[in-house]
């Protein structure tokens, strides 16, 4: 029997994880790897850690099962999107670290391009605001401060890629990315479906640098890395690749993914205009000539605020206590923290924004804390929600949830009561690495049809709502409030 390999790159770790045709789990591995913070606001990763662990992870997967090259009938690839490398072509040597997305040092750059009146034409074109959150700054950023970078991209020396294009080219040598992927740079027009010329040239960029754009389900290339030659045949950003993994192939059907961020993506299939409420319109997936659409709305520090409740503060060991020291206490005490570390997402878009932790008491405890932590990740995406509704013009009828903190029953309790709508959570929560498989999978006849993949999906457990009305208006109101005193601290 063949299976499916799916490498889930992450923001904090690697992952790779083995499916079979009936869309389970056999086999899975995962590998943290360094963070690094060389000034306040910047985050970077080494890139060539990120391929070794990544590397070092589907190899172990493999081993656990005793699967040779031959048991794999293809490979899918998901990735943190947005975050930035540029490599020497000769060489394939990065030439500094990797910009990761929640980076804000392009902040003063993207302020400079709306002051000069260019947020307009961007958004037109890519779907997108101009935040630094994007790819597009960060290349410019590099090419403007890495020493003879500029000179070397105009001689055509030095390739760029997010993730996913430096997974695909240490696998298979092409350069190359999907247009899920592409649609995140601030560089694709995603009417047109082709990188930018009017783009590249206002952020003074080579297109020489770019990969060239595939759909996301496609033999994209084959590798020899982990034995006998494999094809590579699914690509897709992180977010998109949830979507597609949580079987949201219809207009209206929605996800939200609490990892590292939180990304909430709701379907729209056609191209849905752009948004009033300062949500991304972004390509879900491109299967052939067709592409899905999505509204997306991003929440930057999610699960990462527990990371920083273990490693910042070690009132936790381990990411999984924040549950019980959270339950210890019957509410958040009047306590509301909003972990703006690198500014606020959608629908704020403010870079300048900064954490805060409001209503604190001599009486609050360690509990409150972390209720307040647990139920910021749930007002966040709340405000996501809001704005989609307000967008789409319809109301939510359910949230099909997946990611790491999504195993956290009273988080997910909570985001039902203050949403008002069932939170379901699937039985696979992987759901990145499984649609990365599916794409995968799709393009090789593995799996025939996205009808046979949704038949496939199954739910482990729903949360009903269960707050009175009055509540839920009190904790949103305060949230908000909480929310204001946050914004544009660093400015």
């Amino acid at each position: 029997m063949q299976y499916v390999l799916a490498l889930d790159q992450g923001t904090t770790s690697s992952r790779a994880i083995v499916f079979d045709r009936s869309g389970n789990l056999i086999a899975k591995a995962q590998q943290e790897f360094g963070q690094i913070f060389p000034r306040s606001g910047w985050v970077e990763h080494d890139a060539e850690e990120i391929w070794r662990s990544q590397r070092s992870v589907a190899s172990q997967a493999m081993a656990s099962m005793n699967l040779s090259g031959n048991d794999i009938a293809a490979i899918g690839v998901t990735n943190q999107r947005e975050t930035t490398i540029v490599w020497d072509r000769l060489t394939g040597t990065p030439i500094c670290n990797a910009i990761v997305w929640q980076d804000r040092r392009t902040a003063d750059l993207c302020q400079a391009l709306r002051e000069t009146g260019y947020e307009e034409l961007f958004r037109t074109k890519t779907g997108l605001v101009l935040d630094p959150y994007f790819s597009g700054t960060k290349v410019r950023w590099i090419l403007d401060n890495v020493r003879g970078a500029r000179k070397r991209a105009e001689r055509g020396m030095l390739a760029f890629g997010t993730v996913d294009s430096w997974l695909l080219y240490k696998l298979t040598g092409a350069h190359v990315t999907d247009a899920s992927n592409a649609s995140r740079t601030l560089l694709y027009n995603i009417v047109d479906h082709a990188w930018d010329d009017e783009l590249l040239a206002v952020l003074d960029i080579p297109a020489t640098m770019l990969p060239e754009v595939h759909p996301s389900s496609a033999v994209l290339g084959s590798t020899s890395q982990f034995g006998s030659s494999i094809p590579v045949a699914g690509m897709a950003g992180d977010q998109q690749a949830a979507l597609f993994g949580q079987a949201c192939t219809r207009a209206g059907m929605a996800k939200n993914t609490y990892g590292t961020g939180c990304f909430l993506l709701m379907n729209t299939n056609g191209y849905p205009g752009l948004s009033d409420q300062k949500l991304l319109t972004t390509i879900a997936w491109g299967m052939g000539n067709q592409h899905s659409y999505a509204l997306e709305g991003s929440v930057f520090i999610g699960g990462a605020v527990v990371q920083w409740l273990r490693d910042g503060l070690r009132i936790i060991e381990s990411s999984g206590q924040v549950e019980s020291l959270a339950a210890g206490v019957v509410d958040n005490g009047g306590v509301y923290f909003v972990p703006a570390f690198v500014g606020l997402g959608a629908p704020a878009w403010d870079p300048y924004a900064r954490g805060t932790i409001v209503g604190l008491t001599r009486g609050s405890t360690s509990g409150h804390l972390a209720r307040a932590a647990l139920e910021s990740i749930a007002h966040q995406s709340a405000d996501v929600i809001e704005a989609m509704e307000s967008d789409s013009g319809a109301a939510l009828q359910e949230l099909r949830v997946d990611g790491g903190a999504a195993i956290n029953d009273l988080l997910m309790q909570f985001q039902a009561d203050i949403v008002g709508v069932p939170v379901v959570r699937p039985k696979v929560r992987e759901t990145t690495a499984l649609g990365a498989a599916y794409l995968a999978g799709l393009a090789v006849n593995y799996w025939e049809s996205t009808e046979e993949i949704a038949m496939l999906w199954q739910e482990e457990r729903t949360f009903v709502p269960q707050m009175s009305s009055d509540e839920t208006d009190m904790h949103r109101a305060t949230w908000k409030r909480a929310l204001e005193r946050a914004r544009a601290w660093a400015q």
